[in-house]
Order: structure tokens, then sequence, then C-alpha cells
């Protein structure tokens, strides 16, 4: 029996396509969608833009999605291939790393194309924290009596088990400011980051600069970003009371990302796929990492995986043409900067960041890699990082290159 690819054997992998929606406020225009049409909304748009490409050549679909407590279904990867009419022997996979779902799902799929156990993979990932259910505890004992506790599944810590270390399970808020803390970042540094993200993003659409990849929602508007305040300025910012610290705090609603709906997909394929879409890539992944750190400090995540990332790739600092840092917070995206100081500050979210953008929790991985891979593809050439922080204490990160 011949085998078709030599063991151990590494192949080049592509994205062909990355598309998103836009992204949607809490309880905004997007609300009113259930998470997994919104995956299956971007999963629809990224095959019909490849009509070269046979949909039942998919080997898999993988999908992040950090709740999947309510209507996500469990597996919201597979109810995207269903309600977005692919073909249904075409499978699908939900992964959850939390913040850092929708990046998981990319580095997943590509490692089954790298591999060989795929010639065609969609990537992507979801979340609708406006949609996001309250839970409820099962009783100890049938027929209670008295009351039962609620929790929210829209972010955060729910159902803490009693075992886990108290400084661990602060909430996230209150990580921003322990890092603040710690990096001595100040109110006006976060308030003054905040302001540029807005300002960059509110440059881009205007631009035209996400024409490429963003994929409106018939029915329901906005056409672009709910969330980016074209006439912010740092004296409505530095008016924002602090939201987690009563005494002293930096951390507000305006340094800090929003809540939001939305979702994200990408196309990912060996040499053999690339010639089935009959389209050019817009960039190759070259190496990813992750890492882990305390939980406390999530926000520094990406310091050490985003250092393994560029070194598995034999790159470094200066290589980097575009970096997607996520905005979690002013504050987190500010410690993980000052511990890069090789880092050119003019090539990190250079079209705005989740601050501003927003950050729907499972698809703003892929959203980072779709937009590192438009960018590295308008530019022509060039490497490319994405990089988030994740709750509880991960950091993960890609690298592609064009």
């Amino acid at each position: 029996m011949t085998e078709p690819h030599a063991p151990n054997a590494v192949r080049d992998v592509y994205i062909v396509d990355a598309v998103r929606t836009p992204v949607g406020k809490y309880g905004g225009a997007l609300a009113g969608l259930r998470p997994d049409d919104l995956a299956a909304h971007v999963v629809r748009a990224l095959v019909d833009r490849t009509p070269e490409l046979d949909p039942g050549r998919i080997d898999d679909v993988y999908f992040g999605d950090a709740n999947g407590a309510g209507e996500d279904n469990r597996n919201v990867a597979r109810m995207a291939v269903l309600l977005s009419g692919l073909p249904v022997g075409v499978p699908g996979v939900t992964v959850n790393r939390l913040c850092g779902s929708g990046l998981e799902a990319v580095i997943q799929a590509a490692r089954a194309v790298a591999h060989g156990d795929a010639e065609i993979a969609v990537a992507g990932g979801v979340e609708s924290m406006s949609r996001a259910p309250y839970v409820l505890r099962k009783p100890d004992r049938a027929f209670p009596a008295g009351h039962q506790e609620m929790f929210s599944s829209t972010l955060g810590w729910r159902m803490v088990n009693p075992r886990m270390a108290p400084e661990w399970t602060v909430p996230l808020g209150e990580g921003a400011e322990l890092i603040a803390d710690k990096h001595g970042i100040t109110r006006e540094q976060q308030d003054v980051f905040a302001l540029a993200s807005h300002q960059k993003a509110a440059r881009a659409w205007a631009a035209g600069a996400y024409d490429a990849e963003v994929v409106p929602v018939p029915g329901a508007e906005p056409a672009r970003d709910e969330t980016v305040r074209e006439n912010s300025s740092l004296e409505a910012l530095s008016r924002l009371k602090p939201a987690f610290r009563s005494e002293g705090g930096t951390v507000t609603a305006g340094n800090s990302s929003p809540l939001n709906d939305g979702a994200a997909a990408l196309l990912l394929v060996s040499e053999e796929g690339l010639r089935a879409t009959g389209r050019e890539p817009l960039a190759r992944v070259r190496a990813s990492a992750v890492t882990g750190i305390e939980p406390q400090l999530f926000g520094l995540g990406p310091v050490e995986a985003v250092r393994r990332a560029l070194e598995r790739a034999g790159r470094s600092f200066g290589d980097l043409a575009v970096c997607e840092l996520n905005e979690a917070f002013a504050a987190q995206a500010l410690g993980c900067l000052a511990q890069w100081p090789d880092l050119d500050p003019t090539v990190v979210n250079p079209r705005g960041g989740a601050i501003a953008i927003g950050h729907p929790l499972g698809a703003s991985g892929a959203r980072l890699a779709g937009a590192v891979a438009h960018q590295l593809a308008a530019q022509g050439s060039g490497t490319g990082l994405a990089a988030l922080c994740i709750g509880v204490g991960q950091g993960l990160a890609m690298v592609l290159e064009r």
C-alpha cells in the first residue's frame, strides 16, 4: 500500500481567504441572530467567494466558541456546516481555548493540513455574548424547596471550584489592574492607547481597508463594526469612572474591550487544495505557540507565546510587517508591548484593535489571523503575527508570511 505522504512530512499550509461579520455591540444589531446562524453565515460566504471549490472537498470545519452553553448547541461547527448548506458529509469540530478559541481553530486546521490529515479545511470562530444564556446548577438533592442561584455565561468565572486559589479567580478587569500595578501603567497611558485604537479603526473603515474581508449579515445592520467611536476624545475617556476598583482604579469601560457578537472564517489548504480553489493565497502559515501564566496575570500571556512562535518561525520582532495583538484591556496590551522593546509600535494593530472593533470571544482569534493575512496580501510580502491573551492564564500566537 502506497502512502500519499511521506511519514512525518510537514507540508506548507496556505490561507486562501478570510471573512468576518461586522462586530456587533452587546444587545446591538447582531443580538437577534443565533450564534449558529452567525457561524453558518461566514462559512457560506467564505465558500461562495471561491466558486471553483467543490464544497464536498472540505475535509473538516474547525470553529472556536468560548461559551457553548446555549444556542451554540455544543458543537457549533457542525451546526454551521448543516445550516450553511454544505454537504452533510463535511464534518465539524468545536474547540474552546476561551478568548483564543478562534485562533486555536485556525492552528488545529493548519496542523491537520500540514500533516496530511486534510487538504482543505475551514477554520473560524463565533460568539454571541448578547445571547449567552443564564445557567442553573443542578441541585444536590431532588425537589429543593429554596431558591437556586443562576449564573450569567456572558463572561468570566462562574461556578468556581472552591479548591481554586482565590488570587487566581479575580475578575478579568482586576487582572488588568494588577498588570497596570506591575508595570506602572497609568490611566492616561491606557486612555491614550484606547483613543488610538478608535482613531485607527475609524480611519481604516473610511479608507475601505476592511472591504476585502467584512461580509455584512443580511437584514442586520450595521455594515461596519458597531463599537468604533470615531468621535471619541481623551476628555471623554477621562471622565469615565474606574470599573473594577473604586479607589485608585485605572481600568474603565473606555480603555477595555466591550462585550460583542460576531463570527469569522478562513479557508486553509495544502498545495493540492490550492489548485482546487483556483486562487492565489493570501499568506502561508509559518508557526504557532501556546504558553501558560498565572491566571490573574492572564493579560501577559502573549509575551512568551509570541517569543516562542517567532523563534519557531526563524523570525524576530524586526521582521514583522504587521502585528495584530488583541486588546482585551489597554493595560494588558501595554504590559505586553513593554516587554517587546524590539517591536516597532507602528506595525501593531494598524487598523485598530479590539477596544474599538470589539472582542466577540470565540471569534476574535480568527478575526486577527484573517486580518494579518489580508494585510500581508495587500502589502505583497512580509511576516505577520496574530496573538491573544486568554482568561485563566494562557497566551496564543501564530506567525504568517507572504
